[in-house]
């Protein structure tokens, strides 16, 4: 065979294999750094989960199907991430812990009406909620207490802080309304609190069932369902910004921020507003996966000891 031929066959050979090595590597470093992601960002929600309810998440397990679990006081497991492609009415109906975490709540200042798919908060994981605040309405009532908004009484659920974190918003807003009189224009009189029932038109219990949501005062721009999205972003617009980040302080997120607006609704979310917080950003180069909080503190450095070693 000419040997200026073999030489030819002997480059092109070379080429394709370097070409093929060179994809096969960017591939698997882009898996990589997708892997590593992944793995981040559910490190950080499980340490979200259990900042948020430090008496009831009480361990993390994986399974030998490397399915991850948080383990509650009671001995209950849920499950982090189901591993389904759902899309977002899918992810209401039957969410599990990655899907209620996904979307990172906003605590910046907003200007207008956010983008219809976008609700951090709307998606709900029920057995994590029943397990902390009641399975049923008896157990939900037995765990309310009543707070003071203006001058009436308001029942909320006292655990997990609920009720206390509710007080601390009326003192605040108590206070700025020494300065700013027309804050009161959006709170009184409240449109109510605890109210066991359905989401209008669903089988799934409104957060109100839990005794963790409150309404202020009723404006018919307030909700989705009553309004255009041009009214309702007029409404937006208008609403009290301090109002919002006096709540967002204390744990509440507001359905001003989603989609499906819900200007006069706050809900107890904390592993929501945690996870806003302290890991909006990803980690720097070079540093771990809980970059941004204090890993110092007691408690957090136990719950970052327990995810290292369980994940």
């Amino acid at each position: 065979m000419n040997k200026k031929f073999i030489l030819i066959i002997f480059i092109f050979l070379f080429i394709i294999t370097g070409c093929v090595q060179r994809e096969w590597i960017q591939n698997n470093i882009v898996k990589g750094i997708s892997d590593n992601s992944y793995d981040v960002t559910m490190k950080r929600d499980l340490l979200c989960l259990m900042m948020a309810y430090p008496e009831h998440i009480i361990d993390i397990e994986k399974s030998k199907n490397n399915e991850v679990y948080i383990v509650l006081k009671s001995g209950k497991k849920i499950l982090y991430d189901d591993k389904r492609n759902k899309n977002n009415n899918e992810k209401l109906v039957n969410p599990d812990l990655q899907d209620m975490m996904e979307q990172l709540y906003p605590l910046e200042d907003i200007n207008g009406l956010v983008d219809t798919d976008f609700n951090p908060g709307r998606i709900r994981v029920y057995s994590l909620l029943k397990e902390v605040y009641g399975k049923s309405s008896g157990q939900v009532e037995s765990n309310l207490e009543n707070v003071k908004i203006g001058y009436k009484y308001y029942p909320f659920n006292k655990v997990n802080k609920g009720s206390s974190s509710l007080k601390n918003v009326m003192k605040e807003i108590a206070a700025i309304a020494e300065n700013k009189e027309n804050i009161y224009s959006f709170v009184y009189p409240p449109s109510g609190t605890f109210n066991y029932r359905y989401i209008s038109g669903t089988n799934r219990l409104s957060p109100h069932s839990f005794g963790i949501a409150v309404d202020l005062k009723r404006d018919k721009r307030d909700y989705w369902k009553w309004a255009s999205r041009e009214e309702g972003e007029k409404r937006l617009i208008s609403y009290s910004k301090d109002l919002v980040r006096v709540f967002e302080k204390n744990n509440f997120i507001w359905g001003g921020k989603w989609g499906h607006f819900d200007i006069l609704h706050f809900e107890y979310r904390p592993e929501l507003i945690l996870k806003a917080r302290y890991f909006s950003k990803k980690p720097a180069l070079g540093n771990p996966w809980h970059d941004g909080i204090n890993s110092s503190d007691t408690n957090i450095k136990k719950y970052i000891s327990i995810i290292n070693e369980k994940l």
